[in-house]
């Protein structure tokens, strides 16, 4: 089921699992292509240069990762990630602080919705690369931008991760400790493909086309009207306990 309502957005953000959603933008990115060739060259971008080649082979392609030509990179398995876009609003991200940050801030604010953090993430990665299996605490909004990927996550995430093991972080592995077909929710996102994902649910994914691109609107301490989603109350919880460890949760995957 794809929400296209505010209603039914309204209804449906607070508990898993994962939904497809159709929120139009006026914004177009760059290609793949170009936006990988300016972000393998910024400092703050973070990458991971996956495969069965052995360890010289990985470190040899790691220190290429920033000049090598993007033909041969693109043959790559690699996953790359860049949490600040705010970087780039005035160059490769021209315009999508007006055309999507915004008016989707507008969107929530105007329908009750509050936030401690919003912000965007992108991802580009290579046909066979996977994710980290993992858990946010922020919800997504994930937008496909280019190619194609598939988004994995359960029907009931409690009967794999509880809210307070995902506070702690449990779930950060390399892979997931086992995929259980029938409780397992996977989506294939295409570009222009939009799915929310839930905060504090065990999830990853795989990229099936050459190269794929995504971004995610990371939504931190969203609530509406008064009430958080149900399992991000856990991690509210652990923060009125622990507040000095308040924002070190923030820090997200710094494995991906």
């Amino acid at each position: 089921m794809t929400i296209t309502t505010p209603d039914d957005f309204t209804h449906r953000w607070r508990q898993p699992p994962n939904f497809l959603l159709d929120i139009t933008f006026d914004y177009t990115f760059r290609p793949a292509i170009d936006v990988l060739n300016h972000v393998r060259k910024d400092e703050e971008v973070r990458f991971t240069i996956l495969g069965d080649d052995d360890w010289q082979v990985r470190m040899d392609r790691t220190a290429a990762f920033r000049t090598a030509p993007l033909e041969e990179i693109i043959t790559w398995p690699f996953r790359l990630v860049h949490f600040n876009l705010s970087r780039f609003y005035d160059t490769l991200l021209s315009g999508f602080q007006e055309g999507v940050m915004i008016p989707w801030r507008t969107h929530l604010s105007a329908r009750g919705f509050t936030w401690q953090r919003l912000a965007p993430i992108l991802f580009l990665s290579t046909k066979g690369a996977s994710s980290t299996y993992h858990n946010d605490n922020s919800h997504g909004l994930v937008w496909q931008v280019q190619g194609t990927k598939a988004f994995h996550s359960y029907l009931d995430p409690d009967k794999h991760l509880s809210a307070n093991a995902a506070v702690l972080g449990a779930t950060t592995s390399e892979e997931p400790p086992g995929r259980d077909e029938v409780d397992r929710h996977s989506v294939t996102m295409r570009p222009g493909g939009q799915l929310w994902s839930h905060a504090l649910t065990p999830q990853w994914d795989t990229t099936e086309s050459a190269l794929a691109m995504s971004v995610t609107l990371a939504h931190g301490g969203l609530c509406h009207q008064g009430r958080f989603s149900e399992r991000e109350l856990a991690l509210r919880a652990y923060w009125d306990e622990n507040p000095a460890e308040a924002w070190m949760h923030d820090l997200r995957n710094v494995r991906y």
